[in-house]
């Protein structure tokens, strides 16, 4: 079948521009494929990465019709037809397909498919992703684990670094400061490991402001996109929670988010809103500032008549308390 690949190219610093190239392919050809195909045959300019056969993997990563994947797994019979799921329409027999090519996202491009990924090492680095024994007496043999510690490591030590998932990271688009989902999935393969002597520390730093896990926007991008079913938000929600086992309500607004939720949840069987701004912004009545920060959107709300002065709780209050407590005792 005959291809259209449109491709983002662009120099550094400059306007990207697409640029068009027909293909004769098959079915099974993968789009890492196609673009050898189009550099070997069309154009010796256009540049990307990959180094899959040189069995390191993740190199190839970009964006394939809008999605971050890897060029050398997707191929163009799954590609068309992921496509035509979305379009949810039937395509003409003598259609000619077209794939968008574009590098990733979240990183200033060097040169057409090629980007700068010295922030997500940067970002990798900032976690310490090197396991610790500072605390401990090195020992004259290795240290051993278990199969049950050692299988808490196998989803994490599946990541290929690809930065798939930094890709299509919202909470990164509009912070700077987040380390990304890569990062923290990372981290959360520290904590979990039992060799490890510096957990309590690793869980400060992941615990500061929104550069951390409280950065994170909860958008499932990153477990969307990831080619090797790390789940990287998981993991994040792993390390949440084992900070806000460690942490009281009053100790910073994102573990009172957290823990407020859940405690107005079990009472009412969904959030009251009137005391959840004053629980969590205002510390419960403790930070002054916090409330009168509140005030703004609370005159217009009275306003527009969309305060609620009463709360009733849901009928399944008792079944949702249930089943919280019963997820409780079971984590813990």
């Amino acid at each position: 079948m005959e291809v259209i690949f449109k491709i983002i190219r662009q120099q550094q610093n400059s306007v990207p521009v697409m640029q068009t190239y027909p293909l004769q392919v098959e079915p099974g050809n993968t789009i890492l494929d196609c673009l050898n195909q189009i550099k070997w045959e069309q154009d010796g300019t256009l540049a990307f990465r990959k180094n899959c056969r040189n069995t390191i993997c993740g190199s190839c990563a970009m964006r394939i019709n809008g999605r971050s994947a890897l060029a050398c797994k997707e191929n163009i019979g799954s590609e068309l037809a992921r496509l035509a799921q979305i379009s949810s329409s039937k395509t003409p027999d003598n259609t000619v397909y077209q794939i968008t090519i574009a590098p990733l996202g979240n990183m200033p491009v060097i040169k057409d498919l090629v980007v700068d990924m010295s922030s997500f090492w940067d970002n990798l680095e900032a976690v310490a992703p090197y396991v610790s024994t500072a605390a401990r007496q090195v020992p004259e043999k290795e240290f051993l684990q278990t199969p049950q510690e050692r299988s808490l490591l196998d989803q994490t030590g599946n990541c290929i670094m690809c930065g798939a998932c930094y890709s299509e990271c919202n909470a990164r688009e509009v912070n700077p400061d987040f380390v990304g989902p890569h990062a923290l999935a990372k981290a959360y393969r520290m904590v979990a490991d039992s060799r490890d002597s510096d957990t309590e520390n690793r869980l400060e730093n992941y615990n500061e402001g929104t550069k951390g896990v409280w950065g994170c926007t909860r958008c499932f991008y990153c477990d969307s996109v990831c080619p090797m079913e790390v789940a990287p938000l998981e993991q994040i929600t792993k390390v949440k929670q084992e900070i806000l086992d460690r942490k009281q309500a009053s100790d910073s607004r994102s573990i009172r988010h957290r823990k407020v939720l859940i405690d107005l949840v079990k009472a009412g069987g969904w959030i009251d809103e009137r005391q959840f701004g004053i629980q969590v912004v205002g510390n419960y009545f403790r930070d002054l500032k916090g409330l009168l920060s509140l005030a703004p959107l609370g005159l217009r709300m009275l306003v527009r008549g969309k305060f609620p002065l009463s709360f009733e709780p849901s009928e399944g209050t008792q079944q949702v308390r249930s089943l919280i407590e019963s997820i409780q005792k079971t984590e813990s």
